[in-house]
């Protein structure tokens, strides 16, 4: 059997490109899973036939934005807390409007890289033929540069898809989506990616045997 270093895309994103510590970095993070959950979840009815309203939405929301506070232990004075639920209502009002509304989440796919690494990669919608989305909370178009490896790995995972970028400022007003289409890789590009991809498996990837992943599986050889 076939041992291999794994990591996920966002592991090599944040070893590539570390953020320092800064004041308000956990209120930041919960507020982030916080939209993330409630996303996902409005975006799971809205699939199955049961189209939330914007009441439903805004209720949805707020309970992500309590139980993901609570989670996180911080204290966030009530006019705070009243201005980001604020702000997640005008996020929301902006994604039921969006291409994303009612999109799934692909399956996870698997990129091995030469015989000793595998990245998993799943970005945050697809159309399930022709396009993948990941989604930013914040203004990033264009795509900064850790913004640009994380898609770039993703499309690595999903070759020949269309790749965009769709963000949602939370702190504009109003809130509108913004999209950036991410050309293809070129050859210097995805060499680029993989090279960090690797180093990041060595370094901090934990072991699994190969037979026992699950694809789908997307291979590369060794940029080495």
């Amino acid at each position: 059997m076939t041992t291999l270093r794994t990591v996920a895309v966002h592991e090599v994103v944040d070893r590539t490109f570390p953020r320092p510590p800064r004041d308000g970095e956990e209120l930041a993070k919960a507020v982030g899973r916080a939209i993330d959950g409630a996303l996902s979840e409005i975006g799971h009815r809205a699939r199955i036939g049961r189209r939330p309203t914007v009441g439903a939405m805004r209720a949805i929301a707020a309970t992500h934005l309590d139980d993901e506070i609570e989670a996180a232990g911080v204290d966030v004075p009530a006019a705070e807390r009243a201005e980001i639920a604020l702000q997640s209502e005008r996020l929301l009002d902006a994604f039921r409007g969006s291409p994303i509304f009612g999109l799934p989440r692909p399956k996870t796919r698997v990129i091995l890289i030469g015989d000793d690494v595998a990245v998993y990669a799943q970005p945050d919608y697809w159309d399930g033929a022709r396009r993948f989305y990941e989604m930013k909370s914040y203004n990033a178009i264009p795509p900064p540069p850790d913004v640009a490896l994380q898609v770039r790995l993703f499309q690595l995972a999903f070759p020949g898809l269309e790749s965009i970028v769709i963000a949602f400022d939370r702190r504009a007003d109003p809130v509108v989506a913004r999209t950036a289409t991410v050309p293809p890789p070129t050859s210097a590009e995805t060499v680029d990616a993989l090279r960090r991809a690797r180093t990041v498996a060595l370094e901090v990837g934990v072991p699994k045997v190969r037979e026992y992943l699950e694809g789908p599986f997307v291979a590369y050889p060794d940029p080495a």
